[in-house]
């Protein structure tokens, strides 16, 4: 049976990753998409890049662009990096590149160029990073950088009353364009929730694999969830995005 699945923010942790798959049992005819956020975290952003481009010649995959990746991006094609980007975990990329070859790195640099802002299936679900403000979906959005951004669809999703009807003129337009949407960006951390989260049709898989939370997977049609250990524990030695 083909599955779904939608993997949220890695953030160089691969052991999670790695992990993470194993317990998923991911089959031949699986479609994977990953949200974003690949690098910046964990000292292996680099080694998640090297798997995840030799999964793509073995499995259906979808790679989704985060912010995190735009800033690794930058600094592949310019060498110079986003003085923000190396607070937030961009110093621990930079250090898994120490040993990279040119010649890798360019093969590197062509996977960033080829991950989409957004995709949607065959069912009217949308899979993006973060969000969208255009009330005609992301291919009229005029600010590109709400692909991976934009909080305001998670945010107003989270908080909808749920006595409003969708055929109410209240009903917000985001949410009436497509039959689900699947996020990353913001971790579920920070509502103290440990396991994806949903508001209205939106699903927030991103469950601070950065941080000290886990990294999850989720079978789109059956709502099955899978996690990694806490990433932190697969790292004992390292302190990830956490301060």
């Amino acid at each position: 049976m083909k599955r779904t699945l939608v993997i949220g923010d890695i953030h160089g942790g691969l052991r999670a990753l790695i992990q993470l798959l194993e317990r998923t049992n991911i089959h031949a005819n699986d479609r994977l998409i990953f949200l974003g956020d690949y690098v910046d975290g964990w000292s292996e952003s680099a080694a998640v890049i090297d798997f995840l481009i030799e999964l793509n010649k073995t499995h259906s995959c979808v790679f989704i662009k985060g912010n995190h990746d735009i800033w690794c991006q930058e600094w592949l094609q310019s060498g110079k990096p986003n003085s923000i980007w190396l607070q937030h975990g961009g110093t621990a990329t930079i250090k898994s590149y120490e040993n990279y070859a040119t010649e890798k790195i360019m093969e590197h640099l062509s996977f960033f160029e080829s991950m989409k802002d957004y995709h949607v299936d065959e069912q009217n679900r949308l899979f993006i990073h973060s969000g969208f403000s255009s009330m005609h979906g992301p291919e009229k959005e005029h600010y590109s950088s709400n692909y991976s951004w934009d909080r305001t669809l998670w945010e107003m999703a989270l908080i909808m009353d749920k006595r409003i009807k969708k055929d109410s003129l209240l009903y917000p337009k985001r949410l009436l364009l497509y039959e689900e949407i699947y996020i990353g960006h913001t971790p579920t951390l920070n509502y103290n929730i440990q396991v994806p989260m949903q508001g209205c049709n939106v699903w927030n898989i991103d469950t601070g694999a950065a941080f000290y939370g886990k990294l999850s997977c989720m079978d789109i049609e059956t709502k099955a969830v899978w996690q990694s250990d806490i990433v932190q524990e697969l790292y004992p030695n390292e302190k990830g995005r956490n301060k």
